[in-house]
């Protein structure tokens, strides 16, 4: 599909944009950065605070513990992950921490990623390694991809002897590539590699089986795609109760015994917090089943498509990927001109008020585009002609 001659766009996206709430006149094309919270689940979400706060002890310290169990059942469904697998942590990152902060490497150790990581897990990953004299590695994976292939001997050539583990990304943050790790997860278990995947993009925007792709570890935010509060991610151990991960924070919970499940007792007390980002992901899943979700993404993926077309016919530059589902879903990455980049950053938002990133990666400038339910092929078109005023 793409743009018709004359700008405009063919995509029937289920237009949602009064399910939520954004300030009138803005184009919102970064959901990939903050994701936005539609009406119902800031309800509810509203609604757990006000449970917290009209009797905190008895929330707290007699409902809690079985509140999150009810919504960690719902993730696990949502995700096809055994619910005592999972944990809820505040985000992506705080996941890859607890991980990397677990895992003991040893003097020589290396950890394997790619150069489409996101930045703050390439530093979690730097500071591991600094602090036990191991090594991370970042290998290139060069653009644009083809195949599965061409990913999977990219990366594998960056395996040594040394690696302990894999971490990568589901969908990178940077470059939106849907990336095919079940290959890496299969061929890193068979030579003893452990497998921790960055999935900060992933839920809500492509269909999990976390149990069946046999990651060892996978972190996911659910404030992004799935549209749950800022503050709801969540952490998973292949290991299930068993799991040795360690929390970040010490507190009550740890070593109590208290549920029979090391890893809920070590992440579900760690000192007082607001849990009700983490109670509003039932009514975030409720919200897309409502909404026929996976509908909604097709119309998201279908108008990026011709969004994708329409920007790459305007600057002659070519794409990072195909345009195939396979690689990428709701977010695309465009070359732009690295020379009109700074004129792009400095106008977009203020002339045009869309918010869109643009940004300069290995001596290449791209723009990130994110589609929503709330987008509406009127906004790519206003992003498209600022774009051709700009350009």
């Amino acid at each position: 599909m793409s743009a018709s001659p004359n700008g405009a766009f063919s995509g029937s996206l289920p237009f949602l944009a009064d399910q939520f709430l954004f300030d009138d006149g803005l184009v919102y094309f970064n959901h990939g950065s903050f994701g936005a919270c539609p009406r119902p689940v800031f309800d509810a979400y509203q609604h757990w605070q006000r449970e917290l706060e009209r009797q905190p002890v008895d929330f707290i310290q007699r409902r809690l513990e079985k509140l999150l169990d009810d919504a960690r059942a719902r993730l696990g469904a949502f995700t096809g992950a055994s619910p005592d697998r999972l944990v809820f942590v505040p985000n992506a990152t705080y996941g890859i921490n607890v991980v990397a902060r677990s895992l003991k490497l040893q003097p020589g150790d290396e950890v394997l990623g790619t150069n489409h990581e996101y930045g703050a897990v390439n530093n979690t990953w730097r500071y591991a390694c600094q602090v036990h004299d191991a090594r991370y590695v970042t290998t290139p994976i060069d653009l644009p991809l083809h195949s599965v292939d061409q990913f999977v001997d990219a990366l594998w050539a960056g395996v040594t002897e040394r690696t302990r583990v894999i971490s990568i990304s589901h969908i990178t943050s940077p470059t939106a590539l849907i990336l095919p790790i079940k290959p890496i997860i299969d061929r890193a278990r068979e030579a003893g590699i452990i497998t921790v995947i960055d999935g900060a993009h992933a839920p809500g925007q492509i269909d999990l089986a976390l149990d069946e792709l046999g990651a060892d570890y996978y972190t996911g935010n659910a404030h992004k795609w799935l549209c749950a509060p800022k503050g709801a991610a969540f952490l998973y151990s292949a290991a299930g109760p068993e799991s040795l991960l360690e929390p970040l924070v010490v507190s009550h919970g740890w070593g109590s015994g208290r549920s029979g499940s090391r890893l809920f007792d070590n992440f579900s007390w760690t000192g007082t917090m607001d849990p009700s980002a983490y109670l509003s992901v039932p009514a975030a899943i409720d919200f897309q089943m409502e909404n026929d979700w996976l509908a909604v993404r097709a119309a998201c993926h279908a108008l990026g498509s011709e969004l994708r077309t329409a920007i790459q016919n305007l600057t002659g530059l070519e794409p990072i990927c195909p345009d195939s589902a396979e690689w990428y879903e709701q977010m695309f990455v465009a070359q732009l001109p690295l020379d009109r980049l700074e004129h792009l950053r400095e106008n977009l938002w203020p002339r045009y008020r869309i918010e869109v990133p643009v940004f300069e990666r290995g001596g290449q400038a791209f723009i990130r585009v994110s589609i929503q339910a709330y987008n509406s092929p009127r906004d790519a078109e206003r992003l498209v002609d600022a774009l051709r005023e700009l350009l």
